[in-house]
């Protein structure tokens, strides 16, 4: 797809947002569906414009995908790795090369910013360049020590676990859609992805782009359709389930994979904690803050919606922060330039409003936005600032998902912790002082799979090496790092022993063995064998 595929409206300001008709209809041949499936049709939130219209699969498309990627996983597997190695790191040039596209892409189906967008397109290329370069390692064959030295010798290995089936939200249409299937294959696995209807075609173009990198078409098989029919086909027929989006769904994808007895990961919703501590740099803290808060409209399951500042400096930092909130753009540009965009649609556009309006009924104050702004676009709402909010109020407790924040005043940093703590989540968290070793004993403290310090949420969703996910209701299972490859295998223990039998031998009774072994045990231990 041509960059001039995209309609600019600055060169053309009769220019309605819309993708070319021959790219559509190039990437609807990657979905598994039927001759004459039913259609369906997708529109920006940035205008409400039509945006394409594509095939849908259906249960036995699903089937049909998963077998023929089953096929497909068995050549797969046998690839050595120094070619996936090369794959990998061509898609990596390819993403970075083609990323204009993949940017219109990403803002025409999300709402984003561009600069949003540009992390999808980094995260991407980034997760390729880790896993091209460390999947060898992370997979090889590891000794481990046997019952006795020398004699007993063990060995570790990864297998592939066959078909991971991946169901992915819109949020993030790139990132979400591609960066879990890449230590997936891999390992030697193939993929059948099912991304949100609203999300397909940037999900297409990734896997386009793969395609073009060298990865064999059947290994990755794309369905699309709703979540109760298609997504739920995909969690019951792959062997391994990844999950990205709500708390809610992810428990019915648990207890679906229950009998069957087959792994998932699941990466659900967050209530994000942010404290600023009184020795903090109010100015890199306020800029922090809005991007921990704003960045895709708050629609980031890592995003801040409370932000915990103490007492101190709690006057000067709102002051700030509301200073700055007041300042942002909103535009649906396809340029950088603008500080935010749109929601995705009307049901996230009437949830924030509900939780806003919930809160301002029960007295909670709104110290900037707090209404839509349809002069923007359909879904465009106010970056929104609320002090004063109680247990009493939705959303309290109760994840937004939109570019809304509440400020609370703590005294402590222990007050801090138990506030970010005082969740049923525990996804992501931002800790903000000079004092970096402080910063790391709050975060240790906080019950969150990744806390950021002097940072929003960049510095660990980027640092690919190490894991990310969610503790209590925020999902079971990592991304990124070991954890996110390797929850693609099956371990196996392959031990052979040597010279004597672990069993009575050289004539010893049943009773003459235990003394030995008891001796011998005792050795081992005074010896320091683990």
């Amino acid at each position: 797809m041509a960059p001039e595929t995209i309609a600019d409206p600055e060169t053309d300001p009769t220019a309605t947002y819309a993708v070319d008709p021959g790219t559509v209809r190039r990437l609807a041949r990657r979905v598994v569906s039927a001759p004459r499936a039913e259609q369906h049709r997708s529109s920006t939130p940035l205008t409400g414009a039509p945006l394409a219209t594509l095939p849908l699969s259906t249960r036995e498309d699903v089937a049909v995908a998963v077998d023929a990627a089953r096929a497909a996983q068995r050549a797969w597997s046998r690839t050595p790795m120094e070619l996936r190695e090369r794959i990998f790191l061509r898609y990596h040039d390819l993403v970075l090369q083609r990323q204009v596209q993949l940017l219109d892409l990403v803002q025409l189906e999300s709402g984003k910013t561009r600069a949003q967008a540009f992390e999808e397109v980094a995260d991407v290329a980034i997760v390729a360049r880790h896993y091209a370069r460390s999947a060898a390692a992370y997979l090889r064959p590891r000794r481990r020590a046997g019952l006795f030295p020398v004699l007993t010798q063990s060995t570790e290995y990864h297998h592939p676990r066959g078909v991971v089936g991946i169901v992915s939200p819109w949020n993030y249409p790139l990132s979400l859609a591609i960066t879990d299937a890449i230590p997936a294959l891999m390992a030697g696995n193939a993929v059948v992805l099912r991304p949100d209807l609203q999300s397909s075609l940037t999900a297409l173009m990734a896997v386009e782009l793969l395609t073009e990198a060298g990865l064999p078409e059947s290994v990755l098989q794309v369905v699309l359709g709703d979540g109760p029919t298609v997504g739920q086909a995909v969690v019951d027929l792959t062997d391994y389930v990844c999950y990205t989006g709500s708390t809610a769904t992810g428990r019915s994808v648990a207890a679906s994979v229950a009998p069957r007895l087959v792994g998932y990961s699941l990466e659900l919703g967050g209530k994000n904690a942010m404290y600023v501590a009184e020795d903090a740099d109010l100015d890199k803290a306020v800029e922090g803050a809005v991007r921990a808060c704003f960045s895709s409209a708050g629609q980031l399951c890592i995003s801040i919606e409370r932000l915990l500042v103490h007492d101190r400096v709690a006057d000067e930092f709102t002051r700030r922060f509301v200073e700055a909130v007041r300042a942002m753009r909103l535009s649906a540009d396809l340029t950088f330039g603008p500080d935010m965009g749109s929601l995705v649609g009307k049901p996230q556009l009437d949830r924030v409003t509900a939780h806003v309006d919930d809160a301002r009924a029960k007295g909670a104050r709104v110290l900037t936005g707090g209404r839509p702004r349809p002069d923007l676009g359909p879904y465009f709402y106010e970056p929104t600032v609320l002090e004063g909010v109680t247990a009493a109020m939705d959303l309290r407790d109760d994840e937004t998902f939109g570019p809304v924040v509440s400020i609370y005043r703590v005294h402590t940093d222990d007050e801090a912790i138990r506030f970010a703590n005082d969740t049923d989540y525990g996804l992501n968290a931002s800790v903000w002082t000079r004092d970096v070793a402080r910063g790391r004993r709050i975060a240790t403290a906080i019950q969150a799979g990744t806390v950021n310090v002097n940072e929003a949420y960049a510095a660990a969703w980027g640092s690919v090496a190490a894991p990310m996910g969610g503790m209590k209701a925020s999902g079971v299972g990592r991304r990124h790092g070991s954890e996110g490859i390797l929850k693609y295998t099956e371990s196996q223990n392959v031990t052979a022993q040597y010279v004597v039998p672990i069993a009575p031998s050289f004539g010893m009774d049943q009773q003459t063995y235990a003394r030995v072994m008891t001796g011998a045990l005792r050795a081992l231990k005074s010896l320091g064998r683990r």
